[in-house]
């Protein structure tokens, strides 16, 4: 089974976070919090910054260690540690998704979420609430 290791940045600006729609593959169509795989010899927080700017031409800062999802796909196994962040500037650009957009805590549950990151949105949810 080919197990996949990733990080995501959870963005909070006020009372929102950033969220993307993913634009291609499976998960065509889906919401995900940004974020990417770790590659070789990098730390989570560096992978982060590099995905982040990579994605979405945005400096982050990586504050805090939020949770690690364990998820079992049919045709693989994720793990994704997911971190608090701050964006260090006010503007982005979309690079690679469908949507990228600050979603408030409020509306996060409407979103169709790809079947990792909806324990990190109750999560979010909880821990904000």
């Amino acid at each position: 089974m080919i197990h996949i290791e990733v990080v995501a940045a959870l963005t909070i600006r006020e009372d929102s976070v950033l969220v993307a729609q993913r634009q291609k593959g499976e998960f065509a169509g889906m919401w995900e919090f940004p974020g990417g795989k770790i590659e070789s010899g990098e730390s989570h927080e560096q992978a982060l910054q590099r995905e982040i700017l990579e994605e979405l031409n945005l400096p982050i800062s990586v504050d805090q260690f939020f949770m690690t999802i364990k998820y079992q796909y049919p045709s693989f196994h994720l793990t994704m540690h997911c971190y608090l962040c701050t964006a260090l500037q006010t503007q982005f650009e979309n690079l690679e998704h469908s949507e990228v957009r600050f979603v408030s805590f409020d509306h996060l549950s409407s979103l169709n979420w790809i079947p990792a990151d909806v324990e990190v949105v109750e999560n979010l949810l909880t821990k904000k609430g």
